[in-house]
């Protein structure tokens, strides 16, 4: 798939070697759905067979109706609507594996890729799209309005792209057990402090920011060659356990999804009210 026909990302590269992949649902707070995925793997294959395209920058687009900057989504998380497999040919559909929740094959993909991606979050981030910043991207900053949320518990679910492995890895186990269980909300300067983001930037500086650092990985101020080998070395040892905690994702989500409180939740959002849960 050519970028230019890409429907809910925006893929823009630009002469100097930076791309920005934008999250372009706004209008559905940028939630992102199996094809939404598709089109980020496609995006990262477009970077890898174009020697021009050195970096990525992944953001989330603004809403143009919304004015108030502390309302801005990087990503809402999951898009499970059937909605969203509508209008894709049958060939895109047979491409989507839906038992892959996990989204193993994007996040092993983005850990074999060796380009720089760095992360500019630009508002609140929940569920899968945080874990899509700590798992995908090498370098992640915040604007001071974006918050983060991991309610997978709360869904009856747990969990994807590797994030069980690597949340207690960074921030110690018994934190990050907290965290899940508990679904709690995370301020950007809560993520600085628990060491899950580079940087936390007053709002209308964070792609500017993002850009500068974009250009000190890449030439010619950058050795781009050693900023690949860098992170290719870091990667490797990790590949086999991400692998595996993927595995288990995938196999814990592919249950969950069929429990009765999975469906609860999701009632329970739908009509407003909180979820009575059963433990099945």
């Amino acid at each position: 798939m050519e970028p230019r026909n890409f429907k809910e990302i925006l893929y823009q590269k630009e002469d100097n070697g930076i791309v920005t992949v934008t999250l372009n649902m706004p209008k559905r707070k940028n939630a992102v759905s199996p094809y939404t995925f598709y089109e980020l793997y496609q995006a990262v294959e477009a970077m890898e067979k174009d020697e021009g395209a050195q970096v990525m920058i992944l953001t989330g687009a603004k809403d143009p109706e919304e004015t108030d900057p502390t309302k801005e989504a990087f990503s809402s998380g999951g898009y499970f609507h059937p909605a969203a497999l509508e209008g894709l040919s049958d060939e895109v559909k047979s491409r989507l594996d839906l038992t892959d929740i996990a989204q193993k094959k994007f996040t092993l993909k983005m850990w074999r890729f060796d380009k720089p991606v760095i992360a500019a979050v630009n508002g609140l981030a929940v569920g899968g799209a945080f874990t899509l910043c700590l798992s995908c991207c090498d370098l992640i900053y915040c604007s001071e309005h974006a918050w983060v949320s991991l309610p997978f518990v709360a869904l009856g679910i747990l969990p994807e792209l590797a994030s069980s492995y690597l949340l207690p890895r960074l921030i110690g186990f018994q934190r990050a057990k907290e965290i899940m269980f508990f679904s709690e909300r995370l301020t950007a300067q809560q993520l600085f402090d628990l060491g899950l983001v580079n940087k936390v930037l007053p709002h209308d500086q964070l792609l500017p920011y993002a850009r500068e650092r974009a250009l000190q990985l890449i030439p010619p101020r950058g050795a781009a060659k050693a900023v690949r080998m860098v992170k290719r070395t870091l990667h490797q040892p990790f590949l086999k356990a991400v692998t595996e905690a993927l595995d288990l994702e995938n196999q814990g989500l592919n249950e969950a999804f069929k429990s009765e409180d999975f469906w609860e939740a999701l009632a329970a959002r739908a009509e407003k009210r909180s979820p009575v849960f059963k433990g099945r």
